[in-house]
């Protein structure tokens, strides 16, 4: 596609994208339905730069309005500039700017000179929500949350990366060790991940849906920090095990492995829609334990039937996603501050309903992947204040037992002593995830 076409592309999908009365990854789709013309090269490109956008929207929009033209048009030639600055520095650190030869013949010569003007503004002469890219209400809780300036503003940087593509082997079919040989013959680098012992992380984003190791299901696209909480449930073979809003399942078909694909594994959600979409990977897995229950809410009589008859319950609630703004950068936009409370009470009540399947001496984990206190330790400890038959575990001590290297790193640390899973994308360049553990009594 000519660099002048890719540039109009780019600023029609934004303009459908900014209007955030979808999901951007929704929209996205839709419109690669509706352009069946586009290229696999054209696609990734518009997509690519429509993230850059989301991620830095309030600096791009800053910058924008000194430019001349419609909006859409602006954002996408500055949208395009970060993609090429970020592909220039992942080939080469020591880079500031990517070539600019490409993106230059798209434009005028008065769009030339506002976009080196753009170039030329220092980050250090920023306003700070210019730097960061949050909204004030985000930035305000994360900042309180961290404690500090240093922190937080490390991780408003981390937020703003595209986050590494992470790869689960299959413990039934295969071992890491084996495939990372096996994607190394398909000419895909991978690295052991440092805290997951099933994990690997590619360079780059290859397409795998046609890689050998991939297509045959010895792995699975999982966010590191998502397998952590499998593991931190350690199912065994042969128990009966419950994956409470399992969605598409990734954290289910960890689980099942776990489990050697024996025993019962239930896979709850109340879209049947999101649990489609375990089938296919399901497929691949070579699992024949997993169960998928569409159910009508945390109360459902099928669930009542299972009451006190679960060895280990993952309660992966329902929460804001704001772990996840790397990949899915317009929740920030999205979100909204009143929000969460609702989110924390619905929480809070898929908790106490799914506590309710565990069995005397099983264990419950409750998860998000929310940076937020009030998704987080606020739901986890008022569980326990009013739940006093389970017994709050520190999860310090599970991961040391999992062996996990690196364990101390993972934990909420400080007065509490490890008590919750607490993992940050500036710390571990994982997604952000919560997980606190109990056993009941």
């Amino acid at each position: 596609m000519h660099s002048k076409a890719l540039v109009d592309a780019c600023a029609t999908l934004l303009a459908q994208v900014l209007t955030f009365e979808h999901p951007a990854d929704a929209v996205v789709a839709r419109h690669f339905r509706e352009q069946r013309q586009l290229g696999p090269r054209e696609r990734a490109t518009l997509a690519d730069v429509t993230y850059a956008v989301l991620r830095r929207k309030l600096l791009l929009e800053q910058l924008a309005r000194s430019g001349s033209g419609p909006r859409e048009r602006r954002l996408a030639i500055l949208g395009l500039a970060a993609v090429q600055d970020e592909q220039a520095r992942a080939a080469d650190p020591a880079a500031t700017r990517g070539p600019r030869d490409f993106l230059n013949s798209a434009l005028n010569d008065t769009e030339r000179q506002w976009l080196a003007q753009c170039d030329a503004v220092r980050a250090e002469d920023l306003l700070a929500p210019h730097r960061y890219n949050l909204p004030e209400w985000l930035a305000t809780a994360l900042r309180e949350q961290l404690g500090d300036e240093a922190q937080f503003g490390a991780l408003a940087e981390a937020l703003l990366q595209p986050a590494p593509l992470d790869l689960r082997v299959n413990v039934m079919k295969s071992k890491r060790d084996q495939a990372l040989k096996e994607l190394a013959q398909a000419a895909i680098k991978t690295e052991a991940t440092p805290y997951s012992p099933w994990g690997l992380r590619v360079a780059g984003k290859p397409a795998l849906a046609r890689v050998p190791a991939f297509a045959s299901g010895a792995v699975e696209i999982q966010d590191e920090g998502s397998q952590l909480l499998a593991l931190l449930l350690d199912a065994k073979r042969g128990e009966m095990v419950a994956d409470f809003c399992a969605g598409a399942g990734g954290k289910t078909l960890a689980i099942g492995a776990t489990m050697r694909g024996t025993g019962r594994l239930y896979a709850f959600d109340v879209s049947a829609h999101r649990l489609e979409g375990l089938k296919p990977r399901l497929a691949r897995s070579g699992l024949s334990n997993v169960h998928p229950v569409a159910i009508a809410h945390e109360r459902d009589e099928r669930i009542k039937r299972l009451a006190g008859k679960m060895d280990r319950v993952l309660v992966d609630a329902p929460c804001s996603g704001l772990g996840t703004l790397r990949r899915s950068p317009h929740l920030k936009w999205r979100v909204k501050p009143q929000a969460i409370a609702e989110l924390a009470a619905l929480q809070a009540s898929i908790l106490a309903s799914s506590a309710r399947l565990v069995k005397p001496g099983g264990r419950l984990v409750y998860a998000t992947c929310s940076l937020l206190a009030e998704e987080n330790e606020a739901v986890a400890e008022a569980f326990s204040a009013a739940q006093r038959d389970f017994e709050p575990v520190p999860v310090a001590g599970l991961l040391a037992q999992l062996k996990v290297e690196g364990a101390d790193q993972l934990t909420s640390g400080g007065a509490d002593g490890g008590q919750f899973l607490r993992l940050w994308p500036h710390r571990h360049q994982t997604d952000g995830f919560f997980a606190a553990v109990w056993q009941r009594r």
